[in-house]
């Protein structure tokens, strides 16, 4: 740190301890509190890196000062006495004599929030005032705190000779799954350039075009409905390679997020190799493909015991089971709240069995089951004395996978499993290529729309659409999906014909990826790659919930920027040029 930083202050208010005892020192910052002890004023100063007591027993020094108003001091450093002493803060044995106080920026009496209590208030209102809240040090430290990850992000992929290359933000609108945000061309009369969702065609290009290894701290634009893990604007650590298959870009991805979470985290992050895990056993054993490994309890397929059931809600339809050991001493309330969570995720409740100490149930259902559905359950589920096994059913597969799902993640809230100290990450891959969507009745890409089959270009031809496995794959920990990745679909013939699944012809596959569609025709290499997502790791890494928490300038939940009173109006003049006409 430079002795001499400005005229406006030569120490950091932080920075100053007892060595600095009888010095003559200047600093700037902002007024956290004031306060007056009769006769002695005592004043708080505070920078990014700590606050400093400044105290004087002239009033007029300080004679209009209001809190957050910026100010230069200067003054002589004393000790505190012994009783005075705070240990709140690093400066807390030395208090400033003052000198001379100026200031620099004066700041209204009444605020619109407390700064050290600014994520009490509503997020419009420190949205608004983001200016404010930044200055709450917990605030502020999550934007420091990026600032760093993403300086170490770039030293770990330079180390492995990745090259930084950076990709156009203004574009052409393309199929990739979300909607775009699209920009009106001026000069092109009612055609529309598109904020890019991802790298994704750039970086494929990239590959072709000889580049071995590429990656950038990309933005990505959606326009989606935002909530607590997903954000109109977002970054993402893009990365591709040439000439490689999935593990090459496992081995990257474990050790990109192995670093990272070691380096910036005390707590215990699962080594690699991380777990792998298919898409369907993900699906069955913990009802989503984005599984918190945290949480001990996994979900069994029990439908077969209950095919030609007497009991029919159980007969002919899904049913999954969850066994939890221990519990079958719960008050009546514990399951009855438990009951009352199942209504609001859509179940018309929950029904469960307690095992006794001779291995008989009680519990609403068991006055259903045959001898032989039990004799089956306590097998299947290896049930035990105090044993409880929690059914879940329905028609539909997914719909009873994702309840019991959520029921899985109550449990493990409800009974305390969780070890918040621990980062368990897994690699979700396998995922089918193609879904069926229901309302619109036709395929969809399940993932990702530029990936290649596990089995090459013959899965198209040879295998049931429902059958066709993807080489993409999820990065995961805690419950959060934390990256996305793909061996690519590096052939003309392989795009045009994952696209023809999906209903689009050879035609509009030219035309919607002109680009990709000519490049791959000149000697495509085979490429993979995946992008994590560095808000996501923040969040996860701050010990935050939201991702808007660890961006500097966020959208509100609403998508408006309070700040800047976004999106607004603009003038005919501008929709004129646009050739636009609100409708």
């Amino acid at each position: 740190m430079s002795k001499y930083l400005s005229k406006y202050r030569n120490r950091y208010c932080g920075k100053i301890t007892e060595v600095d005892v009888d010095k003559d020192i200047t600093v700037a910052g902002w007024i956290a509190n004031i306060r007056d002890h009769g006769g002695v004023i005592f004043v708080d100063v505070r920078d990014y890196t700590g606050i400093i007591q400044v105290v004087s027993n002239d009033d007029s020094i300080f004679k209009g000062l209001t809190k957050e108003s910026a100010v230069t001091v200067t003054g002589t450093i004393r000790k505190r006495s012994e009783e005075d002493y705070n240990d709140h803060i690093s400066t807390g044995t030395v208090e400033l004599l003052v000198k001379s106080l100026e200031v620099l920026g004066s700041a209204p009496n009444e605020l619109p929030f407390e700064i050290l209590k600014s994520k009490e208030v509503s997020e419009d209102v420190r949205l608004k005032y983001r200016y404010l809240d930044l200055r709450n040090e917990k605030v502020g430290n999550n934007i420091r705190m990026r600032s760093e990850l993403l300086k170490f992000l770039r030293s770990e992929m330079d180390s492995m000779n990745f090259t930084e290359v950076q990709t156009p933000i203004i574009t052409a609108s393309s199929p990739e799954g979300a909607r775009d945000f699209i920009i009106p061309s001026r000069k092109f009369k009612g055609k529309f350039y598109a904020l890019p969702q991802a790298p994704q065609i750039f970086k494929e290009i990239l590959m072709v075009s000889g580049f071995d290894k590429y990656y950038q701290i990309a933005p990505c634009f959606r326009d989606e409905d935002c909530r607590s893990d997903r954000t109109l604007e977002f970054y993402q650590l893009d990365f591709e390679m040439a000439f490689v298959d999935e593990e090459d870009v496992y081995k990257i991805g474990e050790k990109v997020f192995y670093d990272t979470f070691t380096k910036f985290s005390d707590k215990k992050v699962s080594p690699a190799p991380f777990r792998r895990i298919s898409y369907k056993d993900a699906m069955l054993k913990y009802g989503t493909d984005k599984p918190d490994l945290r949480n001990p309890l996994e979900i069994i397929d029990i439908s077969d015991i209950f095919k030609d059931s007497d009991f029919k809600p159980f007969r002919g339809v899904t049913v999954r089971g969850i066994k939890v050991d221990g519990i079958g001493t719960k008050s009546n309330s514990w399951f009855n709240e438990l009951v009352a969570y199942a209504k609001t995720i859509g179940m018309p409740g929950i029904g469960y069995i307690t095992v006794n100490s001779d291995l008989s149930f009680k519990g609403p259902i068991d006055k259903f089951l045959t001898d032989e559905d039990r004799k089956n359950l306590i097998e299947k589920a290896e049930l035990k004395e105090n044993s409880v096994l929690f059914f879940i059913a329905d028609k539909k597969e997914k719909v009873a996978a994702k309840q019991a799902g959520m029921i899985r993640t109550e449990l493990g809230r409800r009974l305390d499993l969780i070890d918040e100290n621990v980062f368990e990450f897994c690699i979700i891959n396998d995922f089918p290529m193609f879904e069926y969507n229901d309302e619109e009745k036709k395929y969809d890409f399940c993932h990702n729309a530029f990936s290649m089959p596990k089995n090459g270009l013959d899965a198209f031809d040879k295998e049931n659409i429902d059958d066709i496995i993807a080489s993409q794959f999820d990065f995961v920990c805690n419950g959060n999906e934390m990256a996305s990745g793909a061996v690519r679909n590096h052939s003309v013939e392989a795009l045009e014909k994952a696209f023809s699944m999906v209903g689009y012809d050879k035609s509009i596959v030219k035309e919607k990826f002109t680009s990709l569609y000519n490049a791959f025709k000149f000697g495509a290499p085979p490429h993979a790659g995946m992008a994590p997502g560095i808000d996501r790791m923040i969040m996860l890494l701050q010990g935050e919930n939201n991702l808007r928490e660890v961006q500097a300038f966020p959208m509100s939940v609403s998508g408006a920027d309070m700040m800047m009173n976004c999106p607004s109006e603009v003038t005919e003049l501008q929709l004129r040029e646009a050739h636009i006409k609100i409708r």
